[in-house]
């Protein structure tokens, strides 16, 4: 017998949403802008492909940047599961998880400790691309506002020139089409082995396990 329990509550599914989302339309409007794959020809003659895919990415950049900081709100006012704590290797219990999940996604263990948050392993990697992100961002504001002193203060000590800072977002952009790649694996691969509905959870916010399963966890 399985019971349903609330996991995700609707800023976090907003956040998810919102990050997924504008990572797919930075990605690809940010490839456009580093390299375009439309004739130049038409540039400034029937449209302006590169100042509409401009526009674009800066929509998108600023959901990206409202997703990260309420996300990082969410990790200090959310539910028990979305909070920094739960997921994040700094206590035995945690630590005990981490290595639980790894060694139960390598096959070398059958079983590992379920839990209604997120696992160690997930917490952890989120953790990193938070963190990623919030110098993602950085770079972006920088590269946005040369005429800004303030920008350019913080860009110049953090990354050095503009040409740099360009460098070190276009590099960073890779990391998060590469995570999100191996996300949706990872999810396919859990929902598949495990009953409790983790891809259906993000967006009704609950999972399902066996009665039980979850006390004193």
């Amino acid at each position: 017998m399985y019971e349903k329990h609330l996991a995700w509550g609707v800023l976090f599914r907003i956040f998810h949403w919102a990050f997924a989302l504008s990572i797919v339309f930075l990605v690809v409007t940010g490839l456009y802008i580093h390299f375009p794959w439309t004739n130049s020809v038409i540039e400034g003659s029937r449209s302006f492909p590169m100042a509409e895919m401009r526009y674009i990415h800066f929509i998108a950049a600023y959901c990206f940047m409202g997703a990260v900081f309420l996300r990082i709100f969410l990790w200090f006012f959310g539910n028990r599961q979305e909070k920094f704590w739960d997921s994040a290797p700094i206590t035995g219990r945690n630590i005990r998880n981490l290595f639980s999940t790894i060694t139960y996604y390598l096959y070398i263990k059958d079983e590992h400790d379920r839990r209604l948050g997120h696992n160690c392993l997930a917490g952890t990697v989120y953790i990193v691309t938070i963190v990623i992100a919030f110098f993602q961002i950085l770079s972006g504001l920088y590269l946005l506002f040369p005429e800004s002193t303030f920008w350019q203060g913080v860009g110049l000590s953090i990354f050095g020139t503009q040409q740099q800072a360009r460098f070190y977002h276009f590099l960073t952009m890779w990391y998060f089409l590469i995570f999100v790649l191996i996300h949706l694996y990872i999810l396919i691969w859990n929902d598949i082995r495990d009953p409790e509905g983790l891809i259906s959870s993000i967006f009704c916010g609950k999972k399902f396990f066996e009665k039980g399963a979850l006390d004193n966890k």
